[in-house]
């Protein structure tokens, strides 16, 4: 599926309809009592579940080749494509801009997980069935990568993206230390970076555009905020600024390098932020987070609860149609958690702490 370029017939964007479309599927998303009923269950027990819900499509066709907590992951991967295609089906003019860049996250996923499997020395099948096809790469392209010989073969087939110049750069750190780290944080950084390209840096606070860049601005601000905890927690010796990525208001490359490795300024900046208000009672359950995996899953619900936010303040804008992007994805994390934690014989207790619960 290729998204890009001039949104179809140059069209005027179709708010109301798309918005309409949108809260009718977040209407079906899953529900913190379906989790709760989830984690009782063993691997059968969570595909028979799905199969009475609107994952029966994908369950019933993937049902003869999967099983177990596989044939839920592949099946969640297959139906999270097919609902942000229909995204794009919907959308005409700027609207159907602004969600294509950011679906470009899905081609960010597609690259990590080519990247890791060749790291581990996964079969080829299993990157494949591990793609998200709901991004910007054609399945010529993904195809070329999942049979790619080696990392430096991947690098230099994205030369011609978006992340290809942050991947060539990050070669020589991954060579000299073996590890993805900075191939994954280019990745992110080039995703990011681009997904601000072209906008206005200062539009017009309630416009579409405005409201756009809003969104966009948080997430970088999160995600810069969650590599600064990894660092800390890493105990690595490594330069916070070389993992800072550009785009956010919260943090700029000096004030992150200073916060990184002490949990109560980090939340204070927050706190004192923009985000402060909104955020108050996600932000109490950073404070207590005792794990860097509490603490993630806790950002993970703030973002969303922002979002959530901004889409009850603006409901005619762009904001409702990335809540449900990150609301769809919560839900797809949440059982995928689910059914590997029941195949592992994790108890309910200790899979509800994975979970991204508002």
């Amino acid at each position: 599926m290729s998204l890009y370029g001039t949104a179809p017939g140059g069209r005027s964007s179709n708010y109301e309809y798309v918005i309409a479309r949108v809260r009718s599927r977040r209407a079906s998303l899953f529900d913190d009592d379906d989790y709760r009923k989830l984690v009782r269950m063993g691997t059968s027990g969570i595909a028979r579940f799905m199969e009475e819900t609107e994952y029966e499509t994908e369950m019933n066709a993937l049902g003869a080749r999967y099983s177990g907590s596989d044939l839920v992951e592949y099946a969640l991967n297959r139906n999270l494509a097919k609902h942000f295609d229909d995204l794009l089906k919907w959308s005409e003019g700027a609207l159907y801009d602004y969600i294509a860049r950011y679906l470009r996250k899905f081609d960010a996923w597609n690259v990590k997980t080519v990247i890791r499997g060749l790291y581990s020395g996964a079969d080829l099948a299993d990157v494949e069935d591990d793609f998200i096809r709901a991004g910007e790469f054609t399945e010529r392209r993904l195809d070329a990568l999942r049979n790619a010989g080696s990392i430096e073969e991947v690098v230099t087939q994205l030369d011609d993206t978006v992340f290809g110049d942050a991947l060539a750069e990050a070669y020589e750190a991954y060579e000299e230390q073996n590890v993805l780290v900075p191939l994954e944080n280019a990745i992110d950084r080039a995703f990011y970076e681009t997904l601000l390209e072209g906008l206005p840096s200062n539009p017009e606070p309630d416009s579409a555009t405005g409201l756009y860049v809003q969104f966009l601005r948080a997430e970088v601000d999160f995600r810069n905020l969650r590599n600064a905890l990894r660092l800390a927690r890493s105990g690595a010796d490594t330069d916070p600024a070389a993992y800072y990525i550009d785009g956010g208001k919260l943090f700029d490359r000096q004030s992150l390098a200073r916060l990184t490795g002490n949990m109560d300024n980090l939340v204070a900046a927050v706190r004192e932020s923009t985000y402060g208000d909104d955020l108050d009672a996600a932000l109490s359950d950073l404070e207590d987070a005792g794990s860097l995996v509490e603490f993630e899953r806790a950002l993970d619900a703030a973002l969303l609860e922002y979002a959530d936010k901004l889409s009850t303040r603006y409901p005619l804008s762009v904001c409702p149609v990335l809540s449900y992007v990150l609301a769809k994805e919560r839900e797809v994390d949440n059982i995928r958690a689910i059914a590997r934690g029941r195949e592992a014989d994790l108890g309910p207790e200790a899979i509800e702490q994975e979970l991204v619960i508002l």
